[in-house]
């Protein structure tokens, strides 16, 4: 059984026992969350799809951490102009572990 959710506009395939990372959330780690924003629930032949969302459908899921991404560099430059700009970006995540999909 998988469900598909929506956390941070973008969209997650869950199984249960899965982790995963999703943009920064404000909880606390080890609590637990009731997510609504169920787009699709497969279990096997059978298929239910939300219109935009499956009614009563949630996933239910644990924080266990919260933590930062890889450094991405930003590097910009223009030729023969002596212009370059160096930066750094590290996104906040938030690692999910899905303990329930309910209809």
């Amino acid at each position: 059984m998988y469900a598909i959710f929506r956390s941070g506009g973008r969209q997650f395939r869950a199984e249960v026992g899965q982790e995963i990372d999703v943009e920064r959330l404000p909880f606390d780690e080890n609590q637990s969350v009731t997510i609504d924003d169920v787009l699709l629930i497969g279990d096997g032949d059978d298929t239910v799809i939300g219109t935009p969302t499956v009614d009563g459908a949630s996933v239910t899921v644990t924080v266990t951490k919260q933590l930062r991404g890889d450094k991405v560099i930003v590097f910009r430059y223009r030729q023969r102009t002596n212009y370059r700009r160096k930066t750094g970006h590290r996104q906040y995540y938030t690692r999910l572990r899905i303990d329930a999909i309910n209809r």
